[in-house]
């Protein structure tokens, strides 16, 4: 595979959480960050994920029946062959040897891998990846963490087309670890199997997509239900508790769509909604919610991260 060096370009929701994964892993991270803020803002989420791998690693510890997150134990079904003490070592060892770098030249100087994890705006990530170009060993191969953008999209402005895919994850990587893996029509299939084999190496499921398809797979299906959702609460037809519960009720799922847009992070929920064409139109659906999510997120309401979203976690 012959990846070690890994850079992850941002530090929100899912940007943490890779990090944090792929050092739990045993890979050398660095995550880049825009500025000293960044950086203050960032520290409070790899905190919080380290206190929740210790917390579950040493519930199981103390109690063998308890089950263990996949992405904890590499997806081994075998209790004996945990070894919970090496876990709870890699879980310190991770949280401790996380760079964070300011300097962007130096965060992909040595870089195997990078995986660009920033806002959902395709403008954003192409003068990133301008910027970005020129500075990259010609080693790198670069993955995007974007929900719903095409590869294709934005292939050219990194330079390499052939060395640039998308490699999607789950919220809550520890987990729902899947990882999925989609290409582009340049992408090298040399590229594309090395990420495969990063993704199982940092204890993820890969799901290979076959061919580009906007959402991938996990997305294709959760965002036409979590706006469902949001058109029900826009339109007044019901609140978001009821929405929540009418649906944990009728199917039997553990949290309801406006739980899963906490964990998701209503920024990013904002910036997917501002990427139809109607979002500009006062007065349209995808404007409306807009707005409302707006509101959210002006308040510091921006989901589990903050403490509050919809439902409040303080």
């Amino acid at each position: 595979m012959n990846i070690k060096n890994v850079t992850i370009i941002g530090g929100g929701v899912l940007g943490s959480q890779i990090a944090y994964q792929t050092a739990y892993a045993g890979f050398n991270v660095t995550v880049w960050l825009r500025s000293e803020a960044s950086i203050e803002r960032a520290k409070p989420k790899f905190a919080r994920l380290h206190q929740v791998y210790l917390a579950e690693l040493t519930a199981a510890k103390a109690d063998p029946t308890k089950p263990v997150s996949r992405g904890l134990v590499f997806n081994e079904t075998d209790p004996a062959k945990f070894n919970l003490d090496q876990k709870l070592a890699n879980a310190e060892a991770a949280f401790q040897n996380l760079k964070y770098e300011l300097d962007l030249g130096q965060a992909l100087a040595d870089a195997d891998l990078v995986i660009e994890a920033l806002a959902e705006n395709p403008q954003q990530k192409i003068e990133f990846y301008e910027k970005a170009a020129p500075l990259l060993p010609e080693k790198t191969i670069i993955a995007t963490n974007s929900s719903t953008l095409l590869p294709s999209q934005l292939a050219a402005s990194t330079g390499r087309p052939e060395k640039f895919l998308a490699l999607h994850f789950a919220n809550s990587i520890w987990r729902g670890n899947t990882a999925e893996v989609m290409g582009h029509a340049q992408t090298d299939q040399a590229a594309f199997d090395k990420v495969v084999a990063f993704a199982e190496a940092i204890g993820m499921i890969p799901l290979k997509v076959l061919k580009e398809q906007p959402g991938y797979i996990l997305n294709s299906l959760l965002v036409p239900f979590l706006s469902a959702a949001e058109q029900l609460w826009t339109d007044e037809v019901a609140d978001v508790e009821t929405i929540d519960k009418t649906w944990k009720l009728a199917t039997g799922a553990p949290a309801g769509p406006f739980a899963i847009l906490d964990v998701v992070g209503l920024t990013t929920a904002y910036n997917i909604c501002m990427n139809y064409p109607d979002a500009a139109e006062p007065g349209s659906l995808h404007n409306r919610i807009a707005t409302k999510l707006k509101e959210y997120i002006d308040a510091g309401k921006t989901g589990i991260n903050a403490g509050e979203g919809f439902y409040s976690y303080k």
